[in-house]
């Protein structure tokens, strides 16, 4: 019987952190299914065992619903990609056995990719952009990246932890669960009087513990308004990344800035690159949340690019927890 699609149609599997994902999606950018269950707590953050229990329990009914959401069947797949890193590896393992698992049972091959350069790829399909600087900030991320040379070179990162998991200590230490982003951004919606707080921009870089101790003290002293306390942490941070990103594009001469990663959907960070763009005479992009947050759509599309890379000798395949950016040698280009 002939084939109904003639595009390659990739399967990707999510599984870095806390949330499993399965996305499907053709070589011309044909989005078939992006399903995920994510691993959630009413106090307390992510925990790696727990979390990989998370994704043992829901990845077959995951990948099940992706399916019959695209209106497809395992047959249909001609590619599937899993993320290798960076992540937590008990996490990542859950993904790669899984997508070893479906690329056996249909005979195709399999290529893994990296998490960060997925998040810049699916910006700049669903965006249009062109020659971007991505600000990628997530949970255990926050980088200024911007393709050089033949690689995705870093040109500003975090020294210590990721904004996303910065926001989420601090909401742990207030007393709410996981994630936190979300819940701070509300709170920080009703203060309006900015508390100084350290301001830790180091060259291209960027430093989080500091203020992170500064405003456990703040909050734990009582002398706080907590609403205060969430407004001046965004507006503090926030500028901190705006101002590493527009440095990026200056000394790399481009002229679009790309959002990415989980912190991207908070609407105070948007509106401040959105500014700074405009000020520059920049293009400013960011894609739909669906695609901010982790998910197996963006997978996918690294994958579709990827394909050259695709194997069936899976001896050869393995998580990367540590992997870098920078590391990953650009051949789609």
């Amino acid at each position: 019987m002939a084939r109904l699609y003639k595009n390659i149609i990739c399967l990707g599997i999510e599984s870095t952190a806390h949330t499993f994902g399965c996305g499907i999606i053709d070589e011309n950018g044909k989005i078939y299914a992006n399903v995920k269950d994510s691993y959630v707590t009413e106090k307390g953050g992510i925990h790696p065992t727990e979390a990989r229990l998370h994704h043992e329990n829901v990845k077959d009914r995951v990948v099940e619903d992706a399916l019959n959401c695209a209106g497809l069947k395992l047959k249909d797949i001609d590619l599937v990609s899993f993320s290798q890193g960076p992540g937590m590896a008990p996490c990542l393992l859950v993904g790669l056995r899984k997508a070893v698992e479906i690329s056996k049972k249909i005979n195709v091959p399999l290529v893994g990719v990296n998490h960060c350069i997925a998040h810049l790829e699916i910006g700049k399909l669903m965006t249009k952009a062109r020659k971007p600087v991505l600000l990628y900030a997530s949970g255990a991320n926050t980088q200024v990246i911007a393709f050089e040379s033949g690689k995705y070179r870093i040109f500003g990162e975090t020294l210590d932890q990721g904004a996303g998991n910065f926001i989420d200590a601090f909401a742990r230490h207030i007393g709410l669960g996981f994630p936190g982003g979300s819940k701070i951004e509300k709170i920080a919606l009703k203060g309006s009087d900015y508390v100084e707080l350290p301001y830790v921009v180091k060259g291209m870089d960027v430093s989080f513990s500091g203020i992170l101790t500064n405003l456990k003290r703040k909050y734990d002293s009582g002398k706080y308004n907590l609403e205060d306390l969430c407004f001046s942490l965004q507006e503090t941070v926030f500028a901190m990344l705006v101002e590493v990103a527009e440095r990026a594009m200056a000394h790399c001469g481009k002229n679009e800035l790309v959002l990415g990663g989980g912190v991207a959907c908070n609407k105070r960070l948007q509106k401040m690159c959105s500014v700074m763009c405009k000020e520059r005479n920049a293009k400013f992009f960011v894609p739909e949340k669906e695609f901010l947050m982790d998910n197996g759509v963006n997978i996918a599309w690294l994958g579709i690019l990827q394909k050259g890379s695709a194997t069936k000798q899976y001896d050869r395949l393995d998580i990367k927890p540590y992997e870098r950016t920078d590391d990953v040698r650009v051949s789609w280009k």
